[in-house]
């Protein structure tokens, strides 16, 4: 049963949250032209005069005072201030957040950040998250979004690095990268190889689940950094295996034989933080399986760090019957005392995977593609806002649709060339164009095999994966 498309989301919007999406698509697209306008009036600028050097104290009456020093001046301009700025309350905080989010950015790297991050999803699911969570008010909403895109990009380097590189290069990083590196390879590729965390599966909702075996984890045995990379490296790719009309995932803590010496509250918080600030609206439901009782003050104290809406999704469940209350009982793994004959096994990276990487012509054909497909959803978007009750509007309206399609299309042509590839894609899990096989083994009269490093099944019954606003 395919669940029903949630309120707030592509598919199922009011009136009132309609127009809070267009609002937020004006605010981008306001700001990428306000920074093309700035650029090129400081390129037309004069070169500014020389600093002359001035005493730090001034004679005043006969005393000595110390001169104020000058406000900074803002890295931005003031029309782009004002997006944030005008309204009611004190927007310091917000502000900040504001330059520092976009304040290094040219037009054209700020909309190149805001493409990379929605991959094969349609644009409109991506503004729709970060507006849920911050209640629809669209200025915060703007802020969060472009906070957490600058996050991916600059911080976490989600693209270049994470998914850029993937497992191969890691592998190659164990045996001859300088010793940070080798650290970093080591200590992602033993959490992955003995399964710490993994995706697996569907729930009853349809949703895909992330296991965390915390039995498996030691503070000492890897880096912050390692640990972080792994993290996320989990959250980008259960992405792809998102099944419309969900967005969201489950998250299981497995704390089966779990002692105080499992707990470590660094990794805690940074998952905390990734849910609530960088990955928004993309809990379903979080289970912690099986806690004993020492982990009870570790709860106080985890709890109190969690927004009200993520705290309101945690389920505390026990055996096998607490979980079939989530997950069917023929998908509970047999770790967990479930029917489904399944359990967790790391293929190591096949040579040349990823040589379609290095076929830059052909992947910067596809990304010249891209872009114009993103220049005129911008510019059907741009027509749809002017107009958005007028027939006119209508027909952009349904136009953007049409180029999300294109833009899902050509992600999934363009994948293999900007993605290094991942465990799920050697073991079949994720397809090009969306597709997600997690149960093969339910197919009749299948003949499975695996072929350039993708599980093909025939003849077989598979769960597909289509998103928001586009039909499989």
């Amino acid at each position: 049963m395919v669940p029903a498309v949630a309120s707030g989301h592509v598919g199922n919007l009011s009136s009132e949250q309609e127009a809070k999406l267009r609002e937020l698509w004006q605010s981008v697209l306001k700001v990428y032209d306000i920074l093309r306008d700035w650029e090129e009036k400081k390129n037309d600028a004069p070169a500014p005069p020389p600093k002359v050097e001035t005493s730090k104290k001034s004679r005043w009456f006969g005393g000595w005072k110390e001169t104020e020093a000058p406000k900074a001046a803002s890295a931005l301009p003031e029309e782009a201030l004002k997006l944030i700025s005008d309204g009611e309350g004190d927007k310091s905080d917000l502000i900040k957040d504001f330059e520092a989010a976009i304040s290094t950015h040219s037009p054209e790297s700020l909309r190149a950040m805001v493409m990379a991050s929605l991959k094969h999803e349609h644009p409109d699911a991506v503004m729709l998250r970060f507006l849920r969570a911050r209640k629809w008010d669209v200025e915060r909403a703007l802020v969060m979004m472009l906070s957490a895109l600058n996050w991916r990009q600059n911080i976490s380097r989600v693209d270049t690095d994470i998914l850029g590189h993937g497992e191969e290069f890691l592998v190659q990083d164990e045996k001859s990268g300088d010793e940070k590196s080798k650290t970093i390879a080591r200590d992602f590729m033993k959490q992955i190889r003995e399964g710490k965390s993994f995706i697996h599966g569907t729930d009853r909702e349809n949703r895909p689940i992330s296991y965390v075996r915390a039995r498996l984890h030691r503070a000492a045995d890897q880096s912050v950094e390692s640990i972080e990379r792994y993290t996320t490296y989990i959250i980008e790719t259960a992405r792809f295996s998102l099944t419309s009309p969900v967005e969201t995932a489950t998250l299981v803590f497995d704390l089966s034989n779990f002692t105080l010496a499992n707990m470590d509250y660094v990794p805690v918080k940074f998952i905390i933080k990734c849910f609530e600030a960088n990955y928004p609206e993309s809990l379903g439901a979080i289970l912690i399986h099986n806690s004993p009782w020492v982990f009870k003050p570790c709860w106080k104290i985890i709890s109190a760090w969690l927004d009200p809406v993520v705290a309101a999704k945690v389920h505390l469940t026990y055996g096998r019957e607490g979980l079939e209350e989530f997950i069917h009982p023929s998908q509970i793994i047999k770790e967990l005392g479930g029917d489904e004959d399944w359990e967790y096994n790391y293929q190591e990276p096949v040579p040349g995977e990823n040589d379609a990487m290095k076929d830059t012509a052909t992947r910067d054909a596809l990304q010249k593609t891209r872009d114009e497909i993103a220049r005129e959803f911008e510019s059907s978007t741009k027509a749809w806002i002017a107009d958005p009750d007028s027939a006119r509007g209508n027909e952009f309206k349904a136009k953007r649709e049409t180029l999300a399609i294109q833009l899902r299309e050509n992600y999934w042509q363009l994948d293999k060339y900007v993605r290094a590839r991942s465990l799920y894609d050697r073991q079949g899990n994720l397809r090009p164009g969306a597709k997600t096989v997690w149960y093969p083994h339910q197919a009749t009269g299948s003949d499975a095999r695996l072929s350039d490093g993708m599980l093909e099944t025939k003849r077989a019954v598979i769960t597909t994966t289509t998103f928001p606003g586009i039909a499989a």
